[in-house]
């Protein structure tokens, strides 16, 4: 099982996994404002996602 983000619940997780994302790295390269309108994503998760991305660019810098 691939580890999320800390903040990211179970809800959205399985959300994500039904739109075909199974880590979260290949998020990258999704707009966050389309997994918006995925059933079980809330605003806690996205910011644990976004927090995630923006840490993850950031150590390849």
């Amino acid at each position: 099982m691939t580890e999320w983000p800390k903040g990211v619940a179970k809800p959205a997780i399985r959300a994500l996994q039904a739109a075909g994302y199974t880590e979260w790295q290949q998020l990258d390269k999704v707009d966050l404002s389309t997994l918006v309108h995925l059933h079980g994503m809330g605003p806690k998760a996205l910011a644990a996602i976004e927090a995630a991305l923006k840490e993850s660019r950031g150590s390849r810098e």
